[in-house]
């Protein structure tokens, strides 16, 4: 990006959910190299009802928010589709003491030139990533 302050990432899926989920591994692998790190416990978290911007938002917010306060990421995620609007998500995290900093790490999500949405026979995202 432009801004020295910014990670511009990009994900595509056949589905939403698989969308979602590239996004999360996208943004982990924008400023980690979990080689050798090992899955430990399952996370869940359930996003509210909302557009599907804002529930892309939603997990990645998430993520970055647990690397905060319980200092753990996803090596794996799973998303699903609640059948209310909303997402429900499942990751095998990973302590971040367990993974090499590469990178800038992420502090928010922003909502500048966010894209997400159907491309062709699948869906794809674009989201910038203040560092």
């Amino acid at each position: 990006m432009p801004h020295t302050a910014d990670v511009r990432i990009e994900a595509w899926a056949p589905t939403r959910e698989e969308c979602v989920s590239e996004a999360v591994t996208a943004l982990v692998e924008t400023f980690t190299d979990s080689a050798g790190a090992q899955a430990g416990p399952t996370r869940e978290h359930a996003t509210p009802p909302g557009t599907d911007e804002d529930l892309l938002v939603n997990v990645l917010d998430e993520v970055i928010f647990r690397m905060d306060t319980a200092d753990e990421l996803p090596l794996t995620t799973e998303v699903t589709d609640d059948g209310r609007g909303g997402l429900r998500v499942r990751w095998r995290v990973t302590g971040t003491e367990a993974v090499e900093l590469i990178g800038a790490v992420p502090k928010a999500v922003s909502l500048h030139e966010l894209r997400f949405g159907r491309d062709g026979a699948g869906w794809s995202c674009a989201v910038t990533l203040d560092v």
